[in-house]
C-alpha cells in the first residue's frame, strides 16, 4: 500500500476537498500540475485561458489559483486585477517562463502569494500552495 492510498483511507469521510484551479495556455503544464495536485490529494480544475476560468463555476469554488503570466486574451496579472475588482480574494500564485525582478515586485506588492519562474522546483510550488491555503479567508 502506498502513502497516498493510506492517507485517503485514514482521512475522515467528511474531510472537505480543496479545489486548486490551474490556468495555463500550455497543455503540458496543465497536465503536469494536475498530476502533482492530484498526488497531493487536491481536487483540480484546469483552464486554457483566464476568460474560460472566469466563466466557470470554479471561480467561486477555488481555494487557490495557479496561473501562467503570459497568456493570450488575458495575462495572469490582468486576471488577478479582475479578481480583486470583483471582490474575489482567492490566493493566487503566478508562474512564468519570463521571470523578472520588476514583475516579481509588482506581483508581490499586488497581493500575489508567490511568483515562480519556470521551470520551478515542485517543492517550492507546494510550499506556495500551502502558504496560499493558510492565508485564505475562512
Amino acid at each position: 500500500m502506498n502513502r497516498k492510498t493510506r492517507a485517503k483511507r485514514d482521512a475522515p469521510a467528511d474531510t472537505p476537498r480543496v479545489l486548486i484551479s490551474i490556468i495555463d495556455d500550455d497543455e503540458s503544464i496543465r497536465e503536469g500540475l494536475t498530476g502533482l495536485m492530484q498526488w497531493l490529494e487536491f481536487d483540480v480544475a484546469t483552464f486554457a485561458s483566464a476568460p474560460e476560468f472566469l466563466a466557470s463555476p470554479a471561480l467561486s469554488a477555488s481555494a487557490c489559483i495557479v496561473s501562467d503570466v503570459q497568456m493570450p486574451r488575458m495575462t495572469g496579472f490582468e486576471l488577478h486585477s479582475r479578481l480583486v475588482a470583483m471582490g474575489c480574494n482567492t490566493p493566487t500564485i503566478l508562474i512564468t517562463a519570463y521571470p523578472s525582478d520588476a514583475a516579481r515586485a509588482r506581483a508581490l506588492s499586488s497581493g500575489i502569494v508567490c511568483y515562480l519562474g519556470k521551470p520551478f522546483d515542485t517543492k517550492q510550488l507546494v510550499q506556495c500552495i500551502r502558504a496560499a491555503l493558510a492565508s485564505r479567508p475562512r
